[in-house]
């Protein structure tokens, strides 16, 4: 195992190329991350340009920035994003591009907000980069989601730490949970990876025709439509390239109908959308469609987040994994979808991927549409699971099989 942080970081780097990313030689790069990522931005251009990129692309965002125009910009500008970079971002994946996108955000940035003019910006950004969306549902493309930390996510997280210790604790969770405490990170990825394609195998030869979920404050059944493919960590681009698109990653996930949920579900776990918290809330479906919804805390944003266009409205993930998941394990918030998604079962509103059906990728929007997928600008992860939740698979002739019981598989391999 490496003995420093320095150390460590460049096997972060290789992971992220290796594993996450599987950059080709020839290849360009595309990086999309704050400017406190520059450190590992460097390790991981270093690193992409050795496995044979012809190109680095990078764009920085920065919070400060962000909040700066909440504060003072035109009250009537929220609805206008940067065009040009919802061009390049088509241009490029078109391209056969790979994209990298190092995700960290203060989750009480946006907090003291309006939350119409956050929802509004939200819908601007979203329908600026649909067309990139789409090439990422149609599995277009090799990419990938990590997180690196930032002051303010730090500080959510690790309150109680003196403030110069809060950044090297989260570094030290995030190593922890992407594998790169044991041994040999690689072999150690192949191995994990191999385990949820065994996951997501017998799935696939069950069938079901829906799933049943039973928790506390969760009542609900979502269909999930013929044809439909689960997937797992490790996912095959159009072009062939085998890619980890999330790190970490411990879940195994398909599309439901659109038109066949209902039930009450209540999250286990705080969202963090659009640089603020949605806490201790609950959706109620009926026939696919949201149709009440209640929060303790960030009600306007989740009202926003589903009102963003009517496939907002719709589930267009599901995702399985134990609760004894490492992060999951950690017994850490870490207010973070990337991270806590990976801690808990969960659904997804919004965008259902068209890799996540049989033949999806080739139709077009509106047979996908017929065949129970969701359409949506968005696609934002909500976390259900807990040591209390029961999950059975619904077969072909209406029996009830289980597949998770108390949080945890109840099906050996």
């Amino acid at each position: 195992m490496p003995d420093s942080f320095e150390q460590t970081l460049q096997q972060y780097a290789d992971i992220i190329i290796q594993v996450g990313l599987n950059l080709q030689p020839g290849q360009c790069l595309v990086i999309q991350a704050p400017v406190e990522a520059a450190p590992l931005v460097r390790l991981v251009a270093a690193k992409a340009y050795q496995a044979g990129s012809r190109l680095v692309d990078v764009i920085y965002d920065d919070d400060q920035l962000t909040l700066a125009r909440y504060q003072f910009a035109p009250r009537d500008s929220f609805n206008e994003d940067r065009v040009w970079l919802g061009q390049m971002l088509e241009e490029n994946g078109r391209a056969g591009n790979a994209y990298l996108r190092i995700k960290a955000e203060d989750p009480d940035l946006l907090k003291d907000q309006d939350p119409e003019l956050v929802g509004q910006y939200r819908r601007a950004q979203l329908s600026n980069r649909k067309s990139f969306s789409h090439l990422i549902s149609r599995n277009s493309i090799n990419w990938c989601v990590v997180g690196v930390p930032v002051a303010g996510w730090a500080a959510k997280m690790f309150p109680n730490l003196p403030p110069a210790e809060r950044e090297t604790r989260l570094w030290q969770s995030i190593f922890e949970v992407c594998r790169l405490r044991q041994e040999d990170p690689l072999k150690a990825w192949e191995r994990h990876i191999q385990d949820l394609a065994a996951r997501r195998d017998y799935l696939n030869q069950k069938r079901y025709s829906a799933l049943k979920y039973s928790a506390p404050g969760t009542d609900l059944t979502v269909g999930l439509p013929d044809g439909h493919l689960w997937r797992s960590g490790s996912i095959v681009s159009q072009g062939g390239i085998p890619f980890t698109p999330n790190l970490p990653t411990e879940e195994v996930f398909t599309l439901p109908h659109k038109d066949r949920v209902d039930g009450v579900v209540t999250a286990t776990r705080p969202l963090s959308y659009a640089s603020t918290l949605i806490e201790d809330f609950s959706l109620t479906f009926e026939a696919g469609r949201v149709v009440s919804f209640k929060a303790a805390r960030g009600e306007s944003i989740l009202h926003n987040l589903i009102k963003t266009d009517e496939g907002s409205h719709r589930l267009g993930e599901v995702a399985l994994l134990p609760h004894s998941s490492p992060i999951s394990q950690s017994g850490l918030m870490f207010y973070n979808t990337l991270f806590d998604e990976n801690a808990a079962s969960h659904l997804a509103m919004g965008m259902a991927y068209q890799f996540t059906l049989q033949g999806g990728e080739e139709m077009s929007m509106e047979d996908f549409q017929i065949a129970g997928g969701n359409n949506s600008i968005n696609h934002v992860d909500f976390m259900i699971g807990s040591a209390q939740m029961d999950i059975d698979g619904m077969c072909a002739d209406g029996g009830l099989e289980p597949v998770m019981r108390q949080g945890e598989w109840a099906f050996d391999l």
